[in-house]
């Protein structure tokens, strides 16, 4: 799990069938601090409603998202799972 500033959204006309419907953020990992980066910016599927700006904790646990989008396979590999309150 990892510490994430949701930067905006992104938009695909074409993606991978178990997509359809899935909100996709544009997230910066930060590091404890919630200031610094931490790596590259990464695609998440969102599970949370979040919001520009919210900090979050993502997830790259597989398994969470097959349940998720309900498919046995998916090129997804973060995940929104909670919303940080005070950020």
């Amino acid at each position: 799990m990892q510490l994430a500033r949701i930067l905006g959204t992104a938009v695909a006309t074409v993606k991978h069938p178990s997509l359809s419907g899935a909100k996709l953020c544009v997230v910066q990992p930060v590091m404890a601090d919630r200031i610094a980066a931490d790596g590259d910016p990464q695609l998440a599927i969102d599970t949370i409603a979040a919001g520009v700006g919210d900090l979050v904790v993502i997830t790259s646990d597989g398994r969470l998202l097959r349940e998720v989008l309900k498919s046995d396979a998916t090129p997804a590999r973060w995940s929104t799972v909670a919303l940080i309150d005070n950020a």
